[in-house]
C-alpha cells in the first residue's frame, strides 16, 4: 500500500479486515478488457496470506496460493487473438468474473498534455465520433494520481468514465480528463485495429505538463550519475515524507486560508492581464513574435507531500506502477515540451525511462513509439534532436510531426495524422510489414566548394517538396514550389538562409553569404517552417550538422 493511503486506512480498518480474506484485483481488470494474445498472461492481485487461487481463462486453468503478504500471481498460457469474447474467472473464498474479454493488441499511451487532448478536441472529431462504435477497440484511462512510492491500484477515480474498461463508442470516446479519450491513441488504436482486424485495448495514462522523469522509475533514475539532482531531489522528499505526512491537516488548513485571499485579492488581476495579453496575441500576425506572457502572481497549491505531478517518479508509482504488468504489445509517447529547457539530459532520460519501463514490465524489448515534437513558436531543437537520438535504442518508431503544429497554440488539433503516423511505424516495428514508415532522415554531409551535399536515408520513392497536409488558423504555411527550412554556417558560426535543391536523393544547399560552408541545419527556427519529404508525403525530421553548443 502507498503510504499516502496510510492517513485513510485507518479510518476504515474493519472493512479493510473484512475485505482481507476475499479475493481482490487490481482495477486494471475488468468486463470488456483487452489481454495480449501471443505471450503468456499475467493475472495477479491479492488475497488472504496462504489463500488458494484458482484462476481460469477459456481451457486454460492455474492455481496457486497468496504469499505471506497476501500477494498472488499466476501466468496463463499465451492466446491466440481472436473476435470472439471469453470470460476469466479468478476463485478464492469469493468469486470474481469478468466477462467480454478479448484477446488481441493492448497498447499503453502515456506522456503530457498532448497525449492528453481528447478525440472531442481534435480538428477531425466529428468524423471520429459519428464512425466511433467501434466494438474490438477497448478503452482504459488511468485516473490522475500522484504517489511518492509504487502503488498496487490506481488512485481514487474523481473523472466520469477512467478508471475502468470501457467498448470504444461515441459516448466513451467523450471520457477523460480533457475533452474525451485520448485523441492520439484512438487514432493510432483504430489503425491498428483496420491493420491487425484483431481486436484492440488502449490503456491512456497521461498528465499535461508533466517532465520524463515523474514516469521514471526511481531505482533506475539513481543509476544515472547524469540525473543525480533528480534523484537527490527525490530523496530529499523521502526524507521529510512521514513529517509532511503528521503535518499535512495543518497544512491544508493554511492552505485553504492562503488560497481563499488569493481568490479574493488576486485571481480578478491575473485575469485581467492574462485576457489583454491574448488579445494582444490573437493580434499578432502569424510568424511575428509574439509578446511576452504577463507575470502572474502564483495561486497557492495545495500541499502535497509527493511532491505533486512533475516531481521525479511521482506518476510512474501512482499512474504506470498499478497496470504493470499487465501484458502489452507496446507504448506510444507523446512528451517533451516540458523537458525542453533540459534538452541535453534528455539525451540520456529519455532511454534510460524506455529501458525502465521494458525492466519492470519483463516482458523484453517490446515496441516503443514516440512523437518528436510538433512546429511551435519555441526553441525546440535541442529536444527533437534528443528524440531523434533516442531512435538508436532496438525497437523504437518515431513519428514526425513538424509539419501539422500551430504558430500560437502549444495543442495542435490535427491528431488524426499524429496517430495515423504513429501506427505506420507500428506496422513496421512491432508487425514486421515491409514499408516506408518514415521521411527523410539525414545521415552525412560532403563540402563541394562552397555548396553541401546531404545525403539521406528512408527517401521512399525519392525525395520531394511537399504542401503541408493541414492548414487554418494559425498554421505557419509554407512553399510547395521551393525548398526551404535550411541554414549554413562557416567557420564563424553564423547562420544565414540558404538555397536547396533535391539533387537525385541528395539535397543541395548554398548560400551567397557562405563561400566556405561547414555546417547545415534543417528545420531548426522557431518555428520551423520545413518543407522536404519523400514521395510517400512523409516529412524530413530536424537535423544539424554540427555539434555546437547553440
Amino acid at each position: 500500500m502507498n503510504r499516502l493511503c496510510l492517513v485513510a486506512a485507518g479510518l476504515f480498518s474493519m472493512g479493510v479486515l473484512s475485505a482481507a480474506a476475499e479475493v481482490k484485483m487490481p482495477a486494471i481488470f475488468g468486463d470488456h478488457m483487452v489481454l495480449q494474445g501471443g505471450k503468456t498472461i499475467p493475472v495477479w492481485g491479492m488475497a488472504a496470506p496462504g489463500e488458494a487461487v484458482t484462476v481460469t481463462l477459456g481451457k486454460d486453468t492455474k492455481k496457486t496460493k497468496a504469499d505471506a503478504a497476501g500477494k498472488w500471481r499466476v501466468d496463463l498460457k499465451a492466446e491466440k487473438a481472436s473476435t470472439a469474447a471469453t470470460t476469466l474467472l479468478v476463485k478464492g473464498t469469493n468469486e470474481l468474473t469478468f466477462t467480454d474479454v478479448l484477446i488481441g493488441d493492448v497498447w499503453v499511451a502515456s506522456g503530457q498534455s498532448n497525449m492528453e487532448f481528447g478525440v472531442k478536441g481534435s480538428s477531425s472529431s466529428a468524423a471520429a465520433l459519428a464512425s466511433g462504435n467501434q466494438p474490438m477497440i477497448r478503452l482504459f484511462t488511468v485516473p490522475r494520481a500522484t504517489a511518492a512510492y509504487p502503488m498496487s491500484d490506481i488512485g481514487p477515480i474523481k473523472t466520469e468514465g477512467v478508471g475502468k474498461w470501457w467498448v470504444c463508442t461515441p459516448e466513451s470516446l467523450g471520457y477523460g480528463v480533457w475533452n474525451g479519450f485520448s485523441a492520439v491513441a484512438y487514432f493510432f488504436g483504430r489503425d491498428i485495429q483496420k491493420f491487425t482486424g484483431m481486436p484492440v485495448g488502449l490503456i491512456h495514462t497521461s498528465w499535461g505538463g508533466t517532465p520524463a522523469e515523474a514516469w521514471t522509475p526511481y531505482d533506475d533514475l539513481q543509476k544515472e550519475p547524469l540525473l543525480a539532482d533528480v534523484a537527490a531531489n527525490h530523496a530529499k522528499l523521502l526524507a521529510g515524507y512521514d513529517a509532511a505526512m503528521t503535518s499535512l491537516p495543518q497544512s491544508i488548513a493554511d492552505y485553504k486560508e492562503k488560497h481563499a485571499a488569493w481568490l479574493a485579492d488576486v485571481k480578478p488581476g491575473n485575469d485581467a492581464a492574462l485576457k489583454a495579453w491574448q488579445a494582444r496575441v490573437d493580434a499578432t500576425p502569424v510568424g511575428e513574435p509574439l509578446p511576452v506572457r504577463p507575470a502572474l502572481v502564483p495561486e497557492p497549491q495545495m500541499p502535497d507531500p509527493t511532491g505533486g505531478p512533475n516531481h521525479a517518479t511521482a506518476l510512474y508509482n501512482a499512474m504506470l506502477a498499478p497496470i504493470i504488468p499487465y501484458g502489452i504489445k507496446g507504448a506510444i509517447w507523446y512528451q517533451g515540451e516540458s523537458n525542453a529547457g533540459r534538452a541535453v539530459a534528455y539525451r540520456t532520460l529519455f532511454p534510460l525511462m524506455i529501458k525502465s519501463w521494458r525492466e519492470k514490465w519483463g516482458e523484453g524489448d517490446f515496441p516503443f513509439l514516440f512523437v518528436q515534437l510538433a512546429d511551435f513558436n519555441a526553441q525546440w531543437g535541442m529536444l527533437r534532436e534528443a528524440q531523434s537520438k533516442t531512435l538508436s535504442v532496438p525497437h523504437t518508431g518515431m513519428a514526425v510531426i513538424t509539419d501539422v503544429g500551430t504558430y500560437k497554440d502549444i495543442h495542435p488539433p490535427f491528431k488524426e495524422i499524429v496517430g495515423d503516423r504513429l501506427a505506420l511505424a507500428a506496422e513496421h516495428v512491432a508487425y514486421g510489414k515491409k514499408l516506408v514508415y518514415s521521411g527523410p532522415v539525414y545521415t552525412s554531409m560532403k563540402v563541394e566548394g562552397a555548396s553541401v551535399r546531404l545525403s539521406f536515408d528512408s527517401v521512399g520513392g525519392g525525395l520531394a517538396i511537399v504542401k503541408r497536409p493541414v492548414s487554418g488558423k494559425d498554421v505557419v504555411e509554407a512553399p510547395d514550389d521551393v525548398l526551404v527550412g535550411f541554414t549554413v554556417a562557416g567557420d564563424d558560426k553564423i547562420w544565414h538562409k540558404a538555397m536547396a535543391q533535391i539533387v537525385g536523393n541528395d539535397v543541395v544547399v548554398t548560400s551567397a553569404d557562405v563561400t566556405h560552408p561547414v555546417a547545415v541545419r534543417y528545420g531548426w527556427d522557431a518555428p520551423p517552417v520545413a518543407n522536404l519529404y519523400n514521395k510517400e508525403q512523409l516529412p524530413a525530421s530536424p537535423f544539424r550538422t554540427d555539434d555546437w553548443e547553440k
